[in-house]
């Protein structure tokens, strides 16, 4: 895995840079980040790097993953709705609340655990023992497509396509409140909240915090509730989450990032279990073939169900913003 260090980046120590994480390169803690270095598995520009050595822009990181741990997550036969499947991958429409994979409190039950059964054990190692197969997330309560890989090659020409943002991801939100302008961009950096280590916020500081853009553009207005098409440009952890709260319009359902209830969330919460959020397409580029790939889901039916309340609500008009 090969990056060259970005101008946020100047000044930074190398462990605390590559425990920031990205799609793309691995997610490890600072302390695995300076074991990777401390055994030469990072290089610096071409040579072995320290953990306490600082970045410039530009600077060339090199990291070598050692060889991946048997899998030890068990194969579960848990139903999976596959879209697509063939000798190299397998896209997925994850329903809302299955974990992707194996984690403290979600040891079965995950996606991982159904891929292993499904798979019959035939997917990438490079990700280690919890997470084979895995080239993206989504949120344990965010529903839709998710691409695996059957295979190490496969795994890195998704995971490229990943970093250099060739892989088209939407999604379709209910958010809180209404918006004056049909469509519109959050360019906002995100990184680890500075208190609870389990959020991520919108950081400005340019050291502890990525570059995040998400575009977004109005499909329905409901007076209160507006419905959302967006689209991901990068790749952060929980970003529409982040980037929606952070412009006033959290997700309907998002009890992390959300500002309180709103009187239809209260009304309907049977409906709501976790974020409305769906992955509903994606396309990328066939690693082996070279064509172009797009997936499409329909929204899951709690979703379908608000949407029809919401329309009722309205009387039954119709919204000309935001064409799709």
């Amino acid at each position: 895995m090969i990056r060259r260090a970005e101008e946020s980046a100047a000044g930074m120590r190398l462990d605390a840079y590559l425990a920031r994480g990205d799609e793309g390169f691995p997610a490890v803690s600072r302390s695995a980040a300076a074991k990777l270095i401390a055994e030469g598995n990072v290089l610096l520009n071409g040579k072995p790097a320290d953990k306490n050595d600082r970045l410039a822009p530009g600077d060339l990181i090199e990291i070598t993953l050692p060889e991946p741990e048997p899998i030890d997550a068990a194969p579960e036969d848990i139903p999976l709705a596959v879209v697509y499947e063939d000798r190299d991958l397998i896209v997925i429409n994850k329903p809302s609340g299955m974990v992707v994979h194996p984690a403290p409190g979600n040891p079965s039950g995950t996606l991982v655990n159904a891929l292993l059964y499904h798979c019959k054990g035939e997917l990438s190692g490079i990700n280690g023992a919890l997470r084979p197969g895995i080239v993206h997330r989504i949120d344990k309560q965010t529903s839709g497509l998710l691409v695996a890989a059957k295979n190490d090659e496969t795994h890195r020409k998704l995971a490229a396509q990943l970093e250099g943002h060739h892989i088209t991801r939407e999604y379709h939100a209910l958010v809180q409140g209404g918006f004056a302008d049909d469509t519109g961009t959050i360019d906002l950096p995100i990184g680890r909240h500075p208190v609870d280590r389990k959020r991520m916020a919108v950081i400005r500081d340019g050291h502890t915090s990525r570059p995040a853009v998400t575009h977004y553009t109005v499909r329905e207005r409901f007076g209160d509730v507006t419905y959302l098409v967006l689209r991901l440009e990068t790749g952060r952890t929980h970003q529409i989450r982040v980037h929606l709260s952070s412009i006033g319009h959290p997700l309907l359902g998002d009890v992390t990032y959300g500002g309180g209830k709103t009187a239809f969330e209260r009304k309907h919460e049977k409906l709501l279990d976790g974020q409305c959020l769906h992955a509903a397409r994606l396309t990328f580029t066939h690693p082996r073939t070279g064509e172009e790939m797009t997936f499409s889901c329909p929204l899951p039916p709690d979703f379908e169900a608000l949407l029809g309340i919401l329309r009722r609500e309205r009387g039954g008009e119709t919204d000309g913003g935001g064409n799709l």
